[in-house]
């Protein structure tokens, strides 16, 4: 599913939260995490300007192995905010069962890139987008860190929240 390398899996800091004396209990899975953030239709962003305004909005994506992959259109705010300052973050909708991504986002520029887009992103969506229409504002998100908890009514996200750290690129890539 993933072929992301975990450098750290442990317990999320959540001071005054809990403090647990199983520290390593209870952790989740990466590749079910995964596979339950690929299964979501629909996702949160949040950008920045290059000046720090913050922007929330939400996409339609998909999970290309590495990374989240989304489009917008080339003129949104998403994408003037992401070519000025490349941080992100990408939340699941739901608050019982939470996902959430950091990382870099780029601008996905190669064919066969936009072509392993589309050919997750129209059948997932039902959708026809075409290699043309993405050419520009499709962007791919390799996850820094990653935080997850299953939580509910009455339940604590304690006992299962779980932060993974990823090893990152020190080039340009992706």
């Amino acid at each position: 599913m993933t072929s992301l390398t975990i450098v750290d899996r442990s317990r999320p800091a959540t001071p005054g939260y809990f403090q647990r004396a199983d520290e390593g209990r209870g952790l989740l899975d990466w590749e079910e995490t995964a596979a339950r953030f690929a299964a979501a239709k629909n996702y949160w962003i949040s950008t920045a300007s290059a000046s720090g305004r913050p922007h929330a909005m939400p996409v339609w994506g998909v999970w290309l192995g590495d990374r989240f992959a989304f489009s917008t259109s080339p003129e949104s705010r998403k994408a003037r905010n992401l070519r000025a300052n490349p941080q992100i973050a990408v939340h699941l909708e739901d608050g019982d069962v939470v996902i959430a991504l950091e990382g870099r986002a780029a601008e996905m520029r190669d064919r066969a890139e936009l072509l392993a887009f589309l050919d997750a992103y129209n059948p997932k969506y039902r959708w026809n987008f075409t290699v043309d229409q993405v050419l520009s504002g499709a962007f791919g998100v390799r996850p820094e860190r990653a935080f997850a908890w299953l939580g509910g009514e009455g339940e604590a996200f304690g006992g299962t929240a779980t932060r993974w750290r990823f090893e990152t690129r020190l080039t340009t890539d992706r």
